[in-house]
């Protein structure tokens, strides 16, 4: 059943796409604050179930492309986004029924509904991830072998382009990034159009009504003085990891990603032990004591571990007290298919895929 969003929905979307970023997807800081003054100016977000769309629906898949950390020193206007698809409609001959997110996490679970504000279009209830995730072929609809092309490209100084043909996901994720790089690390993109049929099959479904819910959670804990870290594993069915203070972070920008590694030292439960978090954009591979205890595509999100809000990878700072928490990922992501575009291997390590509440049962834990 389609709904209104309300104010309330935008903050709770806020908090909760921040969390399952694990890390990525960019702060959501400034693109809420965006959400919150169309909602102002009388714009309305109404969200779709993805079963209420036609077989033959044309389904615009938007986000943001670049680095977190320029997101968080550049300004987004929501035009941009609203412009990708915009020109997409024109490439393809023929308008949009409704837009989603390529991913659900951080600044990225707002793109949909700026660009939906200024296009008049409805926002489905879903996405192509389930998280954040650092590369454009890293999703559902890649891992179903869907086409990966067109893709329009806007930047906020004029530059528009159209990635008209690619023989692979891979190569689609080659070219937009060169065209991000040389526009500052950051760009709007309107991915490979999407029909209903699509969609409905392939997306990860009502993964915005879950941030919504997430986020609220969180909110009411702190409402009601709980740990809001226990209301994230609660409302994830995830589980807590580690228990520490973050003692050093390497960070790096390079080729249109935000690389390096956080280090954190163990508190209370965990003292005398460390965590190493390994990230590309996102949280990728998390060691205890040199042990891997969760990978990529599962989850891993590293919160304040007093108010439960997520930090990110260009966030992360020295003396910040954080609770790890691990959720496992949607099946497709798991399966041998996803794990060729999302598992470890995926992303430059020789390791097997490690669910983090697999490891958080085995003893000694």
């Amino acid at each position: 059943m389609s709904r209104q969003l309300t104010v309330t929905d935008i903050d709770d979307l806020a908090t909760g796409a921040w969390i399952i970023g694990t890390g990525g997807g960019g702060s959501p800081y400034l693109n809420h604050l965006s959400a919150r003054q169309l909602a102002a100016g009388g714009h309305r977000f109404e969200l779709i179930d993805p079963t209420e769309l036609a077989d033959d629906a044309q389904v615009a898949v938007v986000s943001t492309m670049g680095a977190p950390v320029v997101m968080q020193e550049r300004l987004q206007d929501s035009r941009d986004v609203a412009r990708a698809v915009e020109v997409m409609a024109g490439y393809l001959g023929r308008p949009f029924d409704a837009v989603m997110a390529t991913e659900i996490g951080g600044s990225n679970a707002f793109q949909p509904l700026m660009a939906a504000a200024h296009l008049d279009l409805p926002v489905v209830d879903a996405d192509a991830m389930g998280r954040a995730y650092p590369e454009a072929q890293m999703t559902s609809f890649a891992i179903a072998g869907l086409q990966p092309w067109p893709l329009s490209l806007v930047d906020p100084r004029g530059v528009e382009a159209i990635v008209t043909h690619v023989p692979t996901w891979k190569w689609m994720e080659r070219a937009s990034r060169v065209l991000t790089v040389e526009t500052g690390s950051m760009a709007a993109t309107c991915k490979a159009p999407r029909t209903g049929a699509e969609v409905k099959e392939w997306s990860v479904a009502h993964s915005m009504t879950m941030a919504i819910d997430l986020g609220a959670a969180v909110h009411r804990a702190r409402a009601e003085h709980r740990d809001p870290v226990e209301a994230v594993i609660d409302s994830a069915d995830g589980c807590r990891l580690f228990g520490g203070k973050i003692v050093d972070v390497e960070r790096r920008t390079t080729d249109g990603f935000l690389r390096g590694r956080a280090r954190l030292e163990g508190l209370d439960d965990w003292s005398g032990r460390s965590v190493e978090l390994d990230f590309q954009n996102e949280w990728l591979v998390a060691r205890l004591d040199n042990e891997p205890i969760a990978t990529v595509p599962h989850l891993i999100c590293l919160l304040d571990a007093e108010s439960g809000e997520a930090i990110g990878t260009e966030t992360a700072r020295y003396g910040q007290r954080a609770a790890l928490v691990g959720i496992t990922a949607p099946e497709l992501f798991r399966s041998d298919a996803g794990l060729r575009y999302v598992g470890p291997r995926a992303m430059g390590y020789d390791l097997d895929p490690v669910d983090p509440l697999a490891a958080h049962s085995r003893p000694g834990r």
